[in-house]
């Protein structure tokens, strides 16, 4: 195990514009902890990914592994295992094998290698499958073979660049619970890379929201849903997104095209104007005779989901609408086509933010 450290870390493309993939990054993850890098494509999660296990170069900064600087030094000699998003299993070995084979390359004794590959095939519920080629076996499988493969080399960090990509969603969800409690028990560093925000919610100790190659927030899953940073991370940490809103202050609340919220006196901001966001659970459909600052909403469709229904609509200017969501109970479903109201279920879960800069805006505790 070790504390894996970037320390102004940039990767640096050049051609006709120079591109920085990754810029400036400084991020320290734990010793035995679990960091997800979450972005959208081309954020530079991945990139900073293959920085780490050296695969990429480091053009600016250094990156520490355990306290030793290995910015310089080749891949397999930083102590590292990595799982790739196809798996990359030899076709013609069999799973103990593909299992064995970085130890056969180190030349570690034949006892050694049975004990490790026996191991981590009865961790990972391989036993049965040991004599099998890949071909043989399902993609889930396949992806435990992989992460065996991993785990047998015992290394200081386990790198995963988006291992469950290839999985339909039934065995995604499964197996990001798997690959979460198997590294908790294990104890190992690990940096997984996804653009499923979902994925990162679920299963990092912490999460690193990457934009342009820039760390936006790093933070525990429930700070990043609660308190984002900027307007990027709201708008991108959630599912469905927060809705946002420009919007102007009033002497007691926010005022937007198509509504108004009404805030607690203490949170109204002092700017000229701000971008509002609230989750689609902080707001409720009322009646025609509550909250007068609420919603006219067009509903476009009511996705029902069995516990919850997400009822997405369009507000304010019909020639340039804004898109709401809310969220509500079972069997609560608007018909597509019909208008509701909807208002505020609570003042205190409104998200503010400087409206040119993107940046959180105090709000009170």
């Amino acid at each position: 195990m070790a504390k894996v450290e970037y320390a102004g870390a940039s990767r640096i493309y050049s051609g006709s514009t120079e591109v920085r993939a990754v810029d400036d990054l400084d991020l320290q993850v734990s010793d035995g902890e679990f960091l997800v890098l979450v972005g959208p494509s081309g954020s530079g999660k991945s990139t900073a990914l293959r920085m780490l296990a050296g695969l990429e170069s480091c053009d600016e900064g250094r990156i520490l592994i355990g306290g030793s600087d290995v910015t310089r030094i080749h891949p397999k000699d930083r102590d590292i295992a990595m799982v790739f998003q196809n798996y990359a299993l030899y076709p013609h070995m069999s799973v103990a094998e593909n299992m064995a084979f970085a130890l056969k390359l180190r030349r570690v004794g034949k006892d050694e290698v049975r004990r490790r590959v026996e191991e981590a095939a009865a961790l990972l519920d391989l036993t049965k499958y040991l004599d099998r080629k890949p071909k043989a076996l399902s993609g889930g499988q396949r992806q435990r073979v992989a992460m065996g493969r991993a785990i047998v080399r015992e290394p200081a960090v386990f790198l995963m660049d988006e291992p469950l990509s290839n999985l339909d969603a039934k065995l995604r969800v499964e197996t990001r619970a798997n690959i979460a409690a198997l590294q908790r028990r294990l104890g190992t560093t690990t940096v997984y890379v996804t653009h499923d925000q979902v994925e990162a919610m679920t299963m990092g100790d912490r999460v690193a929201v990457l934009r342009d190659g820039v760390l936006q927030q790093c933070a525990p899953p429930r700070e990043l849903y609660d308190r984002p940073a900027n307007v990027f991370v709201a708008g991108f940490i959630g599912s469905p997104a927060m809705n946002l809103f420009a919007a102007k202050p009033t002497d007691d609340g926010v005022e937007f095209t198509g509504g108004r919220f009404t805030l607690l006196r203490d949170a109204v901001p002092a700017s000229d104007a701000v971008t509002v966001g609230v989750r689609p659970e902080a707001l409720r459909i009322v009646g025609s005779g509550e909250d007068e600052g609420a919603l006219e909403v067009r509903v476009l469709v009511s996705e029902e989901l069995g516990a919850d229904t997400f009822v997405i609509g369009e507000c304010g200017d019909p020639a340039a609408p804004g898109r709401v969501t809310v969220r509500t109970g079972p069997g609560v479903a608007p018909a597509a086509g019909s208008t509701i109201r909807v208002g505020l279920a609570d003042p205190a879960a409104v998200h503010l933010f400087d409206a040119d800069t993107g940046a959180r805006l105090p709000t009170p505790r």
